[in-house]
């Protein structure tokens, strides 16, 4: 099936892209195929994915991080695959791929994706009535950007590359360090 010629609802995409080798997305209708990670990349994933279940599990909170893997549906022609994700509230079932409830969202940057990641995703992830933070990690200048809901439709920013990142909700803290390798 040629992805470029034909677009695709979410429901139609997902059953299509079981059969596909590699990770894909869907956007505005059409498949686009991840590309593959560099080592930074997977390294800064990695490292998320511990700091944030880690400061999740301290602070008791009733949340499931998520390194990877889950789609996220933004509307009925659009899914994206981020890098990490928190989804609070009821235990998704083993069977699912859309992941639902998420609060947080992480995508670590790469060349290739750096304005999808800075553009549509930002708009996407905070279309979602549930989302209140996302996290754009740059593993080459080991900055973190957190992008937070804020009053009315209002998206808060702030770029560091040390100290703390609150995330509330689901209420807790997790040092920006943590989140990239050990250099």
């Amino acid at each position: 099936m040629s992805t470029a010629l034909k677009q695709m609802t979410v429901d139609e995409f997902l059953v299509w892209a079981e059969d596909q080798e590699g990770r894909w997305e869907l956007h505005d209708g059409a498949a686009r195929k991840i590309t593959p990670e560099r080592i930074d990349h997977v390294r800064t994933k990695g490292e998320a994915f511990v700091a944030l279940s880690f400061a999740s599990r301290r602070a008791g909170c009733d949340c499931e991080v998520f390194g990877g893997g889950g789609g996220v549906q933004i509307d009925q022609r659009t899914v994206y695959a981020p890098d990490g994700a928190i989804v609070c509230g009821p235990k998704l079932p083993d069977q699912a791929i859309l992941l639902v409830n998420l609060i947080v969202v992480v995508e670590v940057l790469s060349p290739a994706t750096a304005a999808i990641d800075h553009g549509r995703k930002l708009s996407g992830y905070f279309s979602l009535p549930s989302v209140q933070h996302y996290l754009i990690l740059d593993p080459e200048r080991r900055v973190a950007i957190h992008h937070k809901r804020g009053v009315g439709d209002a998206i808060e920013t702030r770029v560091l590359s040390d100290g703390v990142i609150r995330l509330d909700p689901p209420g807790f803290e997790v040092a920006v360090e943590a989140l990239f390798p050990l250099l």
